[in-house]
């Protein structure tokens, strides 16, 4: 296999990497796509960028396949490193286009959630979801040890791919339930095979300084990658508006940008002149890298901010002033380091501050029901599943289904996906409450605690879920529990029979930690 530049380059100390985002658009042969390819050549020729990075269908709207682009630009010399989302595919198709990436050379991902779909042919597609980021992290990590399923004559175990992924995170959240649940999921992701992490868009250094921070004091030994975003006046109203979910733009900020635009060169030379400064801000901070984008930004553009950002390193600590755009009211994971205009290294005391979301008693309710029938050894588990064990496979199995499931409907607004994960959210069922249907945490589209779809309607599950949770104490559970996917075998089935007769993933975890003597 030939030799993976971006991968040896982000793993070498000493290295500062840059990534280029290139915007492929909707098309197969219009200019958008053209425009594309010839930015990756000057890239290729002017020798200062490590990967070029190519969308996956940003915004939730149809664009060029990555797996096509990116195998277009590996062609030309450098690396392409895809966003691979997780919102257009389900899991047989995720696995074919790690195929195509595969056999096409292109070996660095960049696994995430994707934006919610909002337009396509006649309308809105139907979103997918089916797997969520840990699970194709996971299927990659299988992939690169050579993955092995069942065939017609045996055990099939491919070739190993090469694959080297990367997942992204946001410290830019305003709750402290939003970015507790991107912390827990980000550790999720390190452990479920990510080798690299880059940050969601914002201006706020102490932000960009928190993630380094608790990757640190967490002995996440990986290289962070920070974004750095060329930011004109009409895409920050956007993200100010969450219209770009997960970018974080502060009213401070959209004001400064609208002042700047009033320059003679409207505003062009203040916007690369703050993408220098961050450049600089996150290599003095101890980055591993940058991830350079902008709506039709140019070559000569990206290569004026790496000059310049060299150029302002050495007094990087001076420039954090410039990188006070905090969140109002906003929460930190540390205590501010007032010498520094950064972080102290104590984390913040979480366990007074008032949860995020109203707690139903409905909560209550499920957890006491929880302890008497699903904790093996609880009065009422032998009962239950001797009754699951008699109607089972009888002519009583479709009533008793039926019965389970309008009870659920009423009380958790129940898909009837038959492997039930309510117990994985504080009895908040993610394939209803979720429009994205995260089973291991939240996406990173929320604003403000409120759902990326939703806007001021729904609370993201997971904040409610977290809030839950928090107050008996039981929030790192968000942390330790790697949900699988839906096995779609069991879709409209009884959930209790499936659990009482072992074959949900609540059962099967529940056998594989139980001691030997008691199974």
């Amino acid at each position: 296999m030939q030799e993976n530049h971006f991968k040896n380059s982000l793993l070498k100390s000493g290295v500062f990497v840059v990534t280029w985002e290139l915007v492929p658009g909707r098309g197969a042969r219009e200019t958008a796509q053209d425009m594309a390819l010839a930015q990756a050549k000057q890239a290729v020729d002017g020798r200062k960028i490590h990967a070029l990075t190519v969308t996956d269908n940003p915004g939730g709207t149809p664009a060029m396949s990555v797996s096509f682009m990116g195998g277009e630009i590996q062609k030309l010399g450098i690396e392409s490193l895809v966003h691979f989302t997780c919102k257009d595919r389900n899991r047989n198709q995720i696995e074919s286009e790690l195929y195509a990436l595969d056999r096409s050379g292109v070996r660095n991902i960049l696994v995430m959630s994707g934006d919610y779909p909002v337009s396509g042919f006649q309308g809105r597609p139907a979103p997918v979801f089916d797997l969520d980021p840990l699970h194709t992290l996971q299927l990659i990590a299988d992939m690169n040890r050579g993955l092995a399923y069942t065939g017609a004559k045996g055990t099939v175990c491919h070739q190993p791919a090469d694959f080297f992924p990367g997942a992204v995170v946001s410290p830019f959240k305003a709750t402290e339930a939003e970015q507790m649940v991107q912390y827990f999921k980000l550790k999720k992701k390190i452990a479920a095979g990510a080798r690299f992490i880059v940050t969601q868009l914002g201006y706020d250094a102490r932000k960009f300084h928190e993630v380094l921070l608790f990757l640190k004091q967490n002995g996440l030994n990986i290289p962070l990658i920070g974004n750095i975003y060329i930011l004109p006046y009409g895409a920050a109203k956007m993200m100010n508006r969450n219209d770009l979910p997960g970018s974080v733009v502060t009213d401070k900020l959209l004001a400064d940008l609208d002042r700047e635009r009033n320059d003679p060169d409207k505003g062009s030379g203040a916007r690369i002149l703050r993408a220098a400064r961050l450049y600089a801000v996150l290599k003095g901070m101890g980055f591993a890298g940058v991830h350079i984008g902008g709506h039709n930004v140019k070559y000569e553009q990206v290569e004026e901010i790496i000059r310049r950002g060299e150029a302002l390193t050495p007094q990087w600590s001076e420039l954090i002033a410039h990188f006070d755009y905090p969140l109002p009211g906003g929460f930190y994971y540390y205590e501010r380091d007032p010498a520094t205009g950064l972080n102290l290294e104590s984390p913040t005391r979480r366990q007074d501050r008032p949860p995020d979301a109203a707690i139903e008693s409905i909560y209550g309710f499920s957890r006491f029901f929880h302890k008497l029938m699903f904790e093996p050894g609880k009065k009422f588990y032998g009962v239950m599943k001797g009754l699951c064990r008699t109607v089972a496979g009888t002519k009583m199995e479709v009533p008793f289904s039926k019965l389970e499931h309008w009870t659920k409907v009423v009380l958790f607004d129940c898909k009837d996906c038959g492997d039930c994960a309510l117990i994985d959210l504080a009895y908040l069922c993610p394939m209803s409450q979720c429009p994205k249907n995260q089973r291991n945490g939240a996406c990173g589209g929320s604003f403000a605690g409120w759902c990326e779809v939703y806007p001021a309607k729904k609370k993201c599950v997971y904040v409610r879920a977290y809030a839950r949770l928090k107050k008996h104490r039981e929030e790192m559970q968000l942390e330790k529990s790697l949900v699988p996917p839906c096995n779609w075998d069991l879709y409209q089935s009884s959930s209790w029979i499936n659990f009482y007769l072992g074959k949900d993933h609540t059962s099967q975890r529940q056998q594989r930690s139980a001691p030997e003597d008691s199974r």
